[in-house]
Formats: structure tokens, sequence, C-alpha cells
């Protein structure tokens, strides 16, 4: 009972641990409410709503830690589950649920179906010691790791799995499970297929967490018939079931491994090789297997149920796991003595290192003095001589700083020629630099004063071009009075088409309007042509001042000078416009005097229209 309150308080370890979404080890009571209403239904125990309000029921409304829920998970589920009333896969289903959303995230080499982790996450439960966090010792992980590879036909990436689990050996405590997963998934990414490793897994999860000590199929002699049929046997620690196929839903019939039950070997016959007989207190089982290899291994597979039977124990890895963890404890003790002793024997060693360390300092300190005695009588032969050598030294050194001296003053006479020389030449230099400096700022002015005439010029330019505008718009006004009153003609002309007198007074209206177009034209093209010899001789002038004066004249200022002269419009495209006026003035007074003919031939043949129209 102890082993299985231990084991649903791992798997409802994590489910607590994933609903603690801010690591902060504590979990709101809502959610824990809801953990334990499922845990209620999984492990099929009555529901006790009134208890679970009254122990959520203080005034504290924060989150609760796992210390302040275990007292209801001990008192209200665990001390009430009853060991063979609910399927513990469905409580692990759960847990698993729960924690692989928050923890489990493979990468893009995932090898592991989601149905294997979980098998491999009960794994991991049923092999962790009872401290949290849970972690698996290495020894446990290597152990686990070459189980599943030993069922496998091809081995996993041995090399990798030793790679990530020398760089966790700084984990002296062991591995969690995702990093187990993890190192199950990086062995498996290479040359392994899943349907392999989903085998291997769910063959390894059978024989550790299913308690199966063995599985397979045999050939069984009936009660009855005396036929031999293929079964499928399952051997569990006190119990040997067979089934129809490996499927395992049908089952054909158990068989108790009791006190009262033993297993034989049997002598070949009915061409039945490698028979045994395993033998109850009502019946015995002829049983067949495939060689000599498979028989000895299901008869070692019975001993062993018969003996967990005998002892009382319902599972074999629990007992290796308990041998294991001994040993280990073992290990560690001795490690631990051996560790103590080794601590001793240092602090011995140290104590006479010590003991020969000042022993060695009373030598030393002789030495020292007798040295020291030696030092000082060289050291005062050595001051003498050096005494000696170093007033040597300082007289050559008075000597050669004598010559080198006179050598020195020799080139400060010579640089002191050399700068005479060089203050007159920038001397001669500044004086020529500011003859021009003043010669430039002549031409500024100059230039000044060229830049005043030529704006001068240009506004007085600029106001003859407003007027040649004026005069230009004007003109184009009386062609527009021209123009409506065209327009006006030729109403009229058609409304008294029937009376030629008044035709011709209007054609005499036409030819004198002409006249007076004429004449107008006549003005403007006068006016254009003194505006266009101003505008020739006003551009004559400009590109006089436009020309360069000195070397110091600025660019930018001509550039500036031009773009206003630009926007004056030239002689040419001014008499160009003129005499398109002009032409079209006339084309217009020619339309007129052409169509007072027509009406006028018109009116003088009436005979020729009637008869046309006849």
């Amino acid at each position: 009972m102890m082993a299985l309150r231990a084991a649903l308080l791992k798997s409802i370890w994590y489910a607590f641990t994933s609903l603690d979404t801010e690591d902060s080890g504590k979990v709101s009571k809502s959610q824990l409410k809801v953990l334990s209403h499922n845990l209620h239904s999984v492990l099929r125990i009555p529901h006790d709503h009134p208890t679970l309000e009254r122990h959520f029921s203080d005034d504290d409304d924060g989150p609760v830690s796992s210390q302040g829920y275990m007292p209801y998970l001990n008192q209200f589920i665990l001390d009430k589950v009853v060991e063979g009333t609910f399927v513990k896969e469905q409580l692990d289903e759960l847990c698993w649920t729960l924690c692989s959303k928050k923890h489990y995230r493979p990468d893009t080499l995932r090898v592991l179906s989601n149905q294997d982790a979980l098998r491999l996450w009960c794994l991991f439960n049923f092999l962790a010691e009872d401290r949290y966090p849970l972690v698996l010792v290495l020894e446990e992980v290597e152990y686990l790791l070459r189980k599943i590879s030993s069922v496998m036909t091809v081995e996993l990436n041995c090399v990798d799995m030793e790679e990530f689990l020398s760089q966790d050996t700084a984990q002296k405590e062991g591995l969690s499970v995702w990093s187990f997963l993890q190192v199950v998934n990086a062995a498996g990414s290479r040359g392994v297929d899943r349907e392999s490793i989903s085998m291997a897994v769910e063959k390894v999860y059978r024989e550790m967490v299913g308690n199966v000590l063995k599985e397979g199929y045999l050939w069984k002699k009936g009660h009855l018939r005396r036929n031999w049929t293929e079964r499928w046997f399952c051997l569990k620690p006190g119990s040997m079931s067979y089934f129809m196929n490996e499927d395992g839903k049908e089952c054909k019939g158990v068989i108790e491994m009791d006190q009262n039950c033993c297993v034989e070997v049997l002598s070949d016959r009915d061409g039945k090789r490698c028979m045994f007989c395993v033998k109850t207190l009502n019946k015995s089982f002829e049983i067949s297997a495939s060689d000599s290899r498979q028989r000895q291994e299901w008869i070692t597979a019975i001993q062993t149920s018969l003996r967990l039977s005998a002892e009382g124990k319902n599972s074999l890895h629990e007992e290796l796991r308990g041998r294991r963890q001994e040993l280990r404890e073992e290990r560690n003790r001795r490690r631990a003595l051996r560790a103590e002793e080794t601590r001793r024997l240092q602090e011995l060693q140290g104590e006479r290192e010590e003991h020969l360390a000042e022993l060695e300092h009373l030598k030393e300190a002789q030495r020292q003095a007798q040295a020291s005695l030696q030092e000082e009588e060289q050291r005062r032969r050595s001051q003498h001589e050096e005494l000696q050598k170093t007033l040597q030294r300082q007289l050559q050194d008075a000597q050669e700083a004598r010559a080198n001296l006179r050598a020195e003053v020799t080139v400060r006479d010579l640089e002191v020629e050399h700068q005479r020389r060089r203050i007159k030449e920038l001397e001669d230099l500044h004086h020529r630099l500011q003859e021009a400096l003043d010669q430039q700022i002549r031409a500024r002015q100059e230039e000044e004063t060229y830049r005043y005439t030529q704006t001068r010029l240009l506004a007085e330019e600029e106001e003859k071009v407003k007027s040649l505008l004026a005069l230009q718009e004007e003109q184009e006004e009386q062609l527009l009075q021209t123009q409506r009153e065209k327009q006006e003609l030729r109403q009229e002309m058609e409304k008294k088409t029937h009376s030629l007198g008044e035709a011709q007074h209007q054609l005499e209206k036409v030819r004198a309007s002409r006249r007076r177009v004429d004449q107008d034209i006549a003005d403007a093209q006068r006016k254009l042509r003194q505006a266009s010899t101003s505008v020739k001789h006003w551009n004559v002038q400009m590109n006089r001042l436009m020309h360069p004066i000195c070397p110091g004249e600025r660019r930018s200022s001509c550039s500036g000078s031009l773009g206003l002269g630009a926007c004056v419009p030239s002689v040419g495209e001014t008499e160009s416009r003129t005499r398109e006026i002009h032409r079209q003035n006339s084309f217009d007074c020619e339309e007129n005097i052409t169509h007072a003919d027509n009406m006028d031939y018109n009116n003088t043949n009436p005979s020729d229209d009637g008869d046309q129209k006849n």
C-alpha cells in the first residue's frame, strides 16, 4: 500500500507543478479544486464537495503551496484509495496531459510519439526515488536506456547519449524527466525508426510497470480435446494468463502461481519438442516452446514468479530497483568512508608537512643569516667599486657634454641664420598678399558698382517689358472685340438674308471694320517694331554688363542676373505672335467678305435658286 501511495504521489506532484504557471511553488485554489475533482473521478473515490469547500474556505484568497495542499491530499484522497478499484493508467494519462503541455516541447528531431513519451514518463516515475523534485540518477538512466536498446533490433545512438550524459554530469542529483526525454529523442534521432522505438518502449513498460515477467506465443495442449493450440501467454507474479492472440482481449484461462504450483521439463513427444509442464493443485498444463532457449527462459521466469508469489511481492523490478538502490547507498557509504579516510590522511600529511616546513624554515634562517653577512661584505666592496666607476663616468659625461654643447651652439647659429632668411621671405610674401588683397577689394567694389548698374537696367527693362505686355493685352482685347463684332455680323446676316439692301449695307460695315482692323494692326505692328528695337538695345547693354570684369567676380551673381533676363520674351517671339494674330484677323475678314459676296450673288440670282428648289 505504501508503494502504491508513493507511485500515485509522484504522478500527482507533476500535475500540481504543471498548474504552477509562475514557478512560485503555489497554485490557485480554483485550479486545485478542479484537480481534486478529477482525482476523485479517476481514483473512483466518492466526491465530498462540502469537505473540499471547507478545506479551501479560509480567509486567505491567495494561492496554495504544495505543503498547504498535502493535508487534504493525504486525508481525503490518498487515504481513501483502494487498490484494484481504479486503473492507474488513467491517472497517469491525466497527470501527463497536464504537465506535458507546459514542459514537454520536443524539437524537430522528435522521435517519440506522445504515447511513447507517456510510457517513458511512467518508467521514469517508477525508477525515480521518493525525493522531490523527482530526478533519476545517472545509473538508472543508463540502465533504462540499455534496457530499451536490448529489446530493439537496432541499438540507440550511444555516442549522442553518452555526450549528453557527460554534459549533465555536473548535475550530481541526476536528470529530470524532461531532460531524460530529450536524451531519448537525441539518441534515437539517427538510424532508428519510430515503430522500433515504440515497440521497445511498450515492451519495457509492460515488463517494468505492468509487472509482465515474460510474454509470447507457446503451444498448449488441451485438457478435453487433447489437441495442441497456439496461445499468447503473459506471465506476471502470481499468475500466468493465456489469450487467443497478442492483443490480450480474449482471455482463455489463468494459471495461478502459488505454493502448490511447480514447473518441470518434459521430454519430446506427440511431434512436439522443447516441452515443459506447469503443475497446479488441480491441473497440469503441457506447453511447448519454439526452441530450448525459449523453454529455459520461460522456466526461469515461472520460477521467478513462484518465488515472488511466495515472498508476497508483486513486482520483480521493484525488488531489483531496491537492490540497486541499496548497492548505490552502500557505494555512497563506502565512498564517504574512503573520503573520510582520505581527509584524515591528508590532515596527517599536512601536519607532517608543517613540521618539516618548520624545520626547513629554521635551516633556511641559518643559511640566510650566513648569506646576509657575505652579502653585506660583498655589497660594501661593490659600492666602493661602483663609486669609482661613477666618478669616471661622470668625468667622461662632462667631457662629452662639453663637446656636444659646442656642436649644438654651432647648429643653433645655423638655424638662427636660416630662420632670419625665412622670416624675410615671409615678410615679402605678406606684402605681396596684402597688395593682392587690396586689388581684390577694389575689384569687388567695382563689381558691386557694375552689379548695381545692372540691377537698375534690369528694372528699367522689366518696366518696358510690362508696358509691352500691356500693349499685347490691348491688342488681344481689340481682337476679341473684332471677333464679337464678326459674330454679331453673322447673326444679322442670317436674319436679313432676304434683304439685299441690308446685305449691301452690312457688307459696307464689314469692309469699314476691316479697314479699321487693318489700321489697328498696322499701328500695333509699328509699336511692336519700336518695342523690338528697344528690347534689342537693352539686350546689347545687358550683355555688355554681364561680360566678366575682373578675376574676382562671382559666377552665382551673374547666373542670377541671367535668370532674371530670361523671363523677358524675345523679339522674335513677339514678332511671331503678332504675325499670327494678323493672319487670324485677315482670315476672319476675308471669310466675312466671301460670305457677304455669296449673299449678294444669291440675292441677284433668285431664279436659279428657285429652279434648284423645284
